[in-house]
């Protein structure tokens, strides 16, 4: 069963300038809702016009435009209510633990991590008074680490955690929380990962490795699902009566197998399988 919805509902989206966020936003205005697209400062907004939402400038990474954003969503939105937030927006960095840079994780960090806690802690008391939603992209890179994006990984699983204790602190107040944990989607994160420089690598012990998994995530990225099917499970969060804590939305049957059967794994197993597959023929 789904909640009623209408044009009295307002979901704020960050991350709205393409992939997810933008498949999100076009569903999302499709079904109803009165939504404002979060975009960064100087981005383009043309497509979260096109999809019917509201343009928010906004950097999540910055108190002054958090609250700038606060401030056009109260102007715009009229006698509607901020049902939801969206915490779509994000960044990769690759590369060994042993040689990324230092300033590039912490920027990750800071938005994949902090820049959520600061949007929700920005939009929370209007959400708590509609009595709403806070959704949070995930990935499945936060269930099982990978070599070479341990920063990253290390970010969904902060998210998970963090989302963990914001619902067992926001559900006596109304509040649900659900985080959407997708696999491989094709969005245009993929077009940037085949631009990522490999050369600070180059002639290290993970040269080699590394360009392999660069190949193969970009191709398993290029020919993964829609990004309007998380958008779809982003709108089951928000509409659900009783919404699950967590919706996994993967494309293969045997992808979505491995990671139900990953809790009760060895890590012993688990680290041979992935060895094999990152270093392989390298050895």
């Amino acid at each position: 069963m789904t909640l009623k919805t209408n044009n009295k509902k307002a979901i704020i989206v960050t991350g709205a300038g393409s992939g997810i966020g933008l498949a999100s936003c076009e569903l999302l205005v499709e079904r109803g809702f009165q939504v404002f697209g979060g975009i960064r400062p100087g981005g383009d907004d043309g497509p979260v016009l096109n999809a019917g939402a509201v343009p928010v400038a906004l950097d999540v990474t910055s108190p002054a435009s958090l609250k700038a954003a606060l401030s056009t969503v109260e102007r715009n939105i009229g006698d509607n209510e901020v049902w939801g937030l969206v915490n779509s927006a994000g960044v990769v960095a690759a590369g060994p633990a042993e040689l990324q840079d230092i300033e590039e994780v912490r920027n990750l960090f800071d938005v994949n991590v902090i820049g959520v806690l600061a949007t929700v802690q920005t939009f929370l008391p209007l959400i708590r008074q509609a009595r709403g939603r806070i959704v949070t992209l995930s990935s499945l890179s936060g269930l099982l680490a990978v070599p070479f994006l341990g920063p990253y990984c290390a970010s969904k699983a902060a998210i998970e955690s963090l989302s963990d204790s914001m619902r067992r602190e926001l559900h006596p107040l109304g509040v649900d929380v659900v985080v959407v944990q997708p696999g491989a989607t094709r969005t245009g994160m993929w077009n940037k990962a085949e631009k990522i420089d490999l050369a600070p690598f180059a002639g290290t012990p993970y040269g080699e490795a590394t360009a392999k998994m660069k190949n193969e995530a970009v191709g398993k990225g290029h020919r993964g699902q829609s990004p309007q099917k998380v958008a779809e499970a982003v709108h089951l969060a928000l509409t659900a009566q009783k919404p699950p804590t967590r919706i996994r939305v993967q494309r293969k049957r045997s992808s979505r197998l491995l990671y139900s059967l990953l809790p009760w794994l060895p890590d012993s197993i688990v680290d041979r399988k992935i060895a094999d597959a990152v270093w392989g023929d390298l050895k």
